[in-house]
């Protein structure tokens, strides 16, 4: 049985649509034997592991628990979907004060329990700021935290097919860039189709300049759109692109879009956000994001955005102030 690696994946919130199919995803792809499944509500935590062995994947030992300690402990990697899902209605920010609290504990409970852990992808609702707060209470280098932030690009992409009536695979390097939520910045010059730069087409009878702004729009409220025709908010598209990240940090393929991660170089500060990055056994780092000067100013909102969001869970009390996140965290700058 060939496996990526045959250290322990822990699916956190595995008893929800989410971690379910992140747990199904992974034993598909083959990513290692040793999966525990976590998830506080034991029932529909069991029911999932029922399921799953029903499966009867080959080589897998798949366990669950509804222990933290026992979850976590011996991990080396973790995918977390452990936060409360966005609701009709509701926007990601609505979800903030109650998943900053979860964030925080989590964060503490890897500090306590798995701080060998190699990697970790937070999924749940705001991911830019949950994934900012797990970062700083576990202890872990920047490298080792990322969060996922690629929906936003494969929407793009996804709009881009069915406007264009085009194949996705002739739709290359889409990317959204900054906040994953309403305010992130949709990137056209990196895109090519057929090609072709993007900006190139838009403008022109192929694509509008005002078809285009509302192909924008309909790729920022993507996930709206799922939670109004589904009743409910995604699920699986967050679990395979999770699970692809997770697999490029065991040294599997690289993933192929953006990822939420720590940034602090002087323009962006301090802040957890989409960037044009690397993930692999070394973690993830990023690059320098170029774009037109709309791009720029676009991707320059978004930072402010979330620095608000960051602003309040500070004065929520559920982190400390900047100034003080070295004293947290002695890996943060």
């Amino acid at each position: 049985m060939n496996f990526l690696t045959d250290e322990k994946l822990v699916i956190v919130g595995a008893a929800g649509m989410i971690g379910s199919n992140m747990a199904q995803t992974a034993m598909m792809m083959r990513l290692t034997p040793n999966i525990c499944l976590y998830d506080p509500y034991a029932p529909a935590l069991e029911g999932v592991a029922e399921e799953l062995y029903h499966c009867a994947f080959e080589g897998v030992n798949l366990t669950f628990t509804s222990d933290i300690k026992e979850a976590l402990t011996g991990a080396k990697y973790i995918v977390s979907s452990g936060g409360a899902a966005r609701k009709a209605g509701m926007t990601r920010e609505d979800l903030l004060k109650g998943n900053a609290q979860i964030a925080e504990q989590f964060g503490k409970d890897v500090r306590a329990y798995c701080p060998d852990v190699k990697h970790i992808v937070v999924i749940f609702n705001p991911a830019d700021i949950t994934g900012l707060i797990t970062l700083l209470y576990s202890g872990l280098k920047p490298s080792q935290v990322t969060t996922l932030a690629a929906l936003d690009s494969t929407r793009l992409q996804n709009e881009l097919v069915k406007y264009l009536h085009i194949p996705a695979s002739e739709i290359v390097n889409c990317r959204t860039y900054g906040g994953h939520g309403e305010q992130m910045a949709v990137f056209a010059s990196t895109t090519k189709v057929d090609g072709k730069p993007l900006t190139e087409i838009i403008g022109t009878e192929r694509l509008p300049q005002n078809d285009w702004e509302e192909l924008k729009v309909r790729v920022i409220q993507g996930g709206k759109k799922i939670i109004d025709l589904r009743g409910r908010s995604s699920f699986q598209s967050p679990a395979y692109l999770s699970i692809e990240m997770i697999a490029a940090a065991m040294g599997g393929a690289p993933f192929r879009w953006p990822a939420g991660c720590y940034v602090n170089n002087g323009k962006f500060n301090h802040i957890m956000m989409a960037m044009e990055t690397t993930i692999n056994r070394d973690g993830v780092t990023y690059h320098d994001v170029e774009g037109t000067p709309a791009e720029q100013k676009e991707l320059e909102e978004s930072y402010k955005h979330l620095c608000t969001l960051r602003d309040e869970v500070i004065e929520m009390g559920v982190l400390p102030p900047i100034s003080e996140w070295h004293a947290l965290n002695p890996n943060i700058d």
